[in-house]
């Protein structure tokens, strides 16, 4: 097995060097949780509960997991406005900035519609539309997060989606807390509903006599809300599937390694199964971050929390070079990367798998996570090599759109013919050879008439 620190570190060491290091590493590869019959049993059958019995169900699974027992599913004005009166000013004008900046940086981003027309009467094009109606998740449980429904709601709210309805568990007490429903006004979110699970992503899907069905669903949750919205994939869009957040940091000699550990315990105080990584060639560097989360981990609030997913899931990973490292960072394909060099810039231009990069010394994840304007839901799990963060493009449909003129059919007609005919498909080619023979028939038409006028 790959060694690892003799000492009582939390976060253990692995090095590239010893013989073991490949499994340890494909270990932590393979992050994606096992083990969800279970889960995807219980869903289905939350699933299909809500898809029959509507509201009723709700307020029956509702009162089951959240504890709250509610006549009236969505947030009224009453309690918009109580939840202004409530959130201090300061915090209050800290969602606004969040929204302003998510906004701007999200507007910047915006898809139009585009045509072109050739000669001989060909136009193509695409005509690109918001979806008509978006459901926003955003969990509670262990956290509040605000910041989700401005990173969720935002980009929805810039391209005009004419409905955005947000869903989230309520408190015992059948409410939800007023930092979300502020970041909720300011994000843009039309309607809110106090609802959540599995159960609240059955609601959006297929509708209840409150809820309405929506045509995309995106935003976080446990792994029944992800269970949930992959198993109504195709009833309605989704974004891509969220699982325990995750951060790699590439580090050389000029990071300090007291800040390298805050990075790693900011995203391993999520969850038990967060994963946070450090890849370094220097062994100073990765022992000396090694007994920085020791000492950090004794002042913070959610130091169990975070034990366990350092201990457990995380690891220091001594490369032999800088090269190394980076190979490493491409093949786990992170959601969140962290490069703290001096020379972060250049290193940056070699990472191919990334969901966001944060840059320099002075840029932890957690700018990214609130307010610096490009989004925080990003790929998990692997997935970074082939799916994106969330954006504008997320909430907006194209339509491609063809138009040809008789000219530019007969340019083309008969190669059109001639393809479809190689794939087997002479109806196809019928299409087109019944609008030539039109076309003949009125250009030889034409040609006569030229030639009687001439005879006059």
């Amino acid at each position: 097995m790959a060694a690892r620190s003799t000492s009582k570190a939390v976060i253990p060491l692995l090095k590239t060097s010893d013989s073991g290091f490949e499994k340890a590493f494909a270990k932590l590869l393979n992050r994606r949780e096992d083990g969800q019959e279970g889960v995807e049993k219980t869903v289905r059958r939350i699933v299909d509960r809500v898809r029959k019995s509507g509201d009723a169900e709700l307020r029956a699974l509702t009162k089951k997991f959240d504890g709250a027992s509610l006549d009236e599913f969505e947030v009224d004005r009453a309690e918009f406005e109580e939840a202004g009166e409530t959130i201090d000013p300061a915090d209050r004008a800290a969602l606004g900035k969040a929204a302003m900046r998510v906004r701007e940086f999200h507007r910047k981003r915006i898809s139009s519609s585009w045509e072109i027309r050739e000669e001989g009467g060909g136009t193509f094009g695409t005509r690109v539309r918001p979806l008509h109606r978006v459901g926003i998740y955003v969990p509670g449980g262990k956290a509040v997060y605000p910041s989700s429904v401005i990173m969720n709601a935002v980009p929805a709210s810039v391209v005009e989606v004419p409905e955005i309805v947000m869903v989230s568990p309520p408190g015992p007490d059948g409410k939800l807390r007023p930092e979300v429903l502020m970041a909720a006004k300011v994000a843009g979110v039309h309607r809110v509903f106090k609802v959540g699970g599995a159960q609240a992503v059955a609601a959006l899907a297929y509708g209840t006599e409150t809820i309405p069905r929506v045509d995309k669903i995106v935003g976080p949750g446990n792994a029944y809300v992800a269970a949930a919205k992959k198993m109504v994939f195709g009833q309605v869009d989704i974004d891509s599937e969220a699982g325990p957040t995750e951060v790699l940091v590439i580090a050389d000699r000029t990071a300090t390694p007291a800040w390298l550990a805050a990075d790693l315990i900011s995203q391993a105080e999520h969850d038990e199964l967060a994963q946070a990584i450090l890849i370094t060639p220097l062994k100073s560097v990765a022992t000396r971050t090694q007994d920085q989360v020791g000492k950090q981990l004794n002042t913070l609030e959610r130091a169990k929390i975070a034990k366990k997913s350092l201990s457990t899931r995380g690891a220091v990973i001594l490369a032999k070079d800088m090269a190394e490292c980076i190979r490493l960072a491409n093949e786990y394909a992170s959601e969140h990367l962290v490069i703290a060099s001096d020379d972060a810039e250049k290193i940056s231009k070699e990472i191919t798998n990334a969901g966001a990069i944060f840059l320099g010394h002075y840029t932890p994840v957690a700018v990214g996570d609130y307010l610096a304007g490009p989004n925080h839901v990003l790929p998990t799990g692997g997935s970074a090599r082939f799916f994106s963060p969330l954006g504008v493009e997320d909430f907006l449909k194209r339509t491609s759109v063809t138009r040809f003129e008789p000219p530019k059919l007969r340019e083309l007609g008969l190669d059109i013919i001639r393809l479809a005919e190689m794939e087997g498909l002479t109806g196809h080619g019928k299409s087109v050879d019944l609008r030539l023979q039109k076309i003949r028939r009125a250009r030889r038409e034409r040609e006569a008439a030229r030639e009687a006028e001439l005879e006059l």
